[in-house]
């Protein structure tokens, strides 16, 4: 661990040992003694995408094959953190672009979803943000994202719907044809492999 992120484990680490002290929690119970810990730990690590330079490197390639139709990936599990109340939402996500000049790598799809959702999210931020890098870095003909998930702050606590889905979606570009956009729908009812 660096100098910055050992200090950010020793604050949140004791903050978190209050709150269980607050809840009048017992602590030399075995299951509760290092629980501390734990959520400094597991906080560092969901919280990943707020570091300096975490920010996924995103190479680009010409299109020398001058492809001009969609590419996505459809069904890309995430975890994230809900930005209200800090419990988890997590889902799926299907991201996509038409490309023009450059094309990218297929994994970085899921790694520029990964690196927003791992800090104090909502989902319709989340949505645009993952279109917007998209948008601005491969400056492709259209890009579009749709985002199932399921919240727990709404299915714990408050309304407690268990099994609700939000979907949320994004799109620039071409994607604003309603043809373009139909097909894209089209291809995420098709059944996977």
């Amino acid at each position: 661990m660096t100098d910055i992120q050992n200090e950010k484990f020793n604050k949140i680490s004791f903050h978190f040992r209050e709150i269980l002290i607050a809840l009048n929690l017992d602590l030399t119970d075995k299951n509760l003694a290092d629980t501390h810990n734990r959520v400094a730990k597991l906080f560092l690590e969901m919280f990943q995408g707020l570091e300096e330079g975490s920010e996924p490197l995103v190479t680009t390639f010409p299109n020398v094959e001058k492809y001009s139709s969609m590419v996505f990936v459809k069904d890309i599990p995430f975890y994230s953190m809900c930005a209200h109340h800090f419990v988890p939402f997590y889902g799926k996500a299907h991201i996509g672009y038409i490309p023009k000049d450059r094309i990218l790598g297929i994994s970085k799809l899921a790694r520029i979803l990964e690196f927003y959702a791992k800090r104090p999210q909502v989902q319709e931020r989340l949505t645009e943000q993952c279109v917007d890098y998209l948008w601005t870095s491969l400056q492709p003909l259209g890009a579009i994202a749709v985002i199932e998930a399921h919240h727990l702050c709404m299915e714990m606590r408050g309304v407690k719907k268990p099994g609700s889905l939000t979907v949320t979606s994004a799109i620039r570009g071409c994607f604003e044809d309603k043809a373009v956009r139909e097909e894209f729908l089209d291809l995420l009812d098709r059944p996977s492999w």
